[in-house]
């Protein structure tokens, strides 16, 4: 049995990966970390020193969706208390990226952008796509619920990076007034609505026709659900960075 706290746990997906993982007999939710102290589904949040917390509790795996701010000094923590860690919080900056990188010479710590399996295959799709159809035009778009503070997605930035590890081309982030479309250009497009749990599309245009390659989240419980098996997967590991294509791929 995993023990695993929940950074950010009175957020939306801190929350919902403790219900989710209330329905799993691999791995059980013992205590929370969030800016208020109190309870989210049955399970204690405490505000206190992390670093003290995390062998009081007996963590082996801590599951991070909260902000850059509040993931940096937790991995500091779980270096000290020699705690595992799945970050799914995105927004990073390249000290906060190189941060994680050092800490995970210390620890097993799993970064992912997208928590989804389906994502996985996405992006594995779209480098075939672009491969193969390297003379097409490019478009990427995303949306997210009204809340979501960083753009584009996080996701987004992943799935521009498989592209542009394929092809050059250089990202334009939306269009005004008089902009010619160039031909080694990729548009990337995000949009803030209401609940939208996750939408990302990839349209390759070219030769007369249209290939869209998407995935639609229809519920939180898809991302907790994937970060789960990121913290079973990620227990018994060694020091070192891990991504979620190897949990998909286990």
């Amino acid at each position: 049995m995993t023990r695993i706290a929940v950074n950010g746990a009175a957020g939306r997906m801190g929350e919902t990966v403790i219900e989710t993982a209330a329905d799993r007999d691999d791995l059980e939710a013992i205590v929370g970390f969030d800016v208020d102290a109190g309870e989210v589904a049955g399970v204690p949040v405490v505000a206190d020193d992390v670093a003290d917390a995390l062998p009081e509790y007996d963590v082996d795996v801590v599951v991070d969706f909260s902000i850059p701010e509040s993931t940096l000094p937790l991995a500091r923590a779980c270096v000290d208390a020699d705690v595992g860690l799945v970050v799914g919080t995105t927004g990073f900056a390249e000290d906060g990226l190189a941060a994680l990188a050092d800490a995970s010479e210390a620890i097993p710590l799993l970064k992912a952008t997208n928590f989804s399996r389906g994502i996985q295959v996405l992006q594995r799709t779209v480098r075939e796509a672009v491969r193969a159809l390297d003379s097409y035009d490019l478009e990427l778009m995303e949306s997210h619920h009204n809340q979501k503070v960083d753009a584009p997605s996080g996701t987004a930035k992943t799935l521009l990076d498989v592209v542009q590890e394929e092809r050059d081309v250089e990202p334009v982030y939306g269009r005004e007034g008089h902009a010619p479309r160039e031909d080694d250009e990729i548009g990337v497009f995000a949009r803030r609505a209401g609940d939208i749990r996750g939408e990302h599309e990839l349209i390759l245009a070219g030769n007369d026709e249209v290939l869209s390659l998407s995935h639609h989240a229809e519920d939180r419980a898809v991302f907790a659900a994937g970060a789960l098996d990121a913290a079973a997967w990620l227990a018994d590991r060694e020091a070192g960075q891990y991504d979620f294509g190897q949990v998909v791929d286990a």
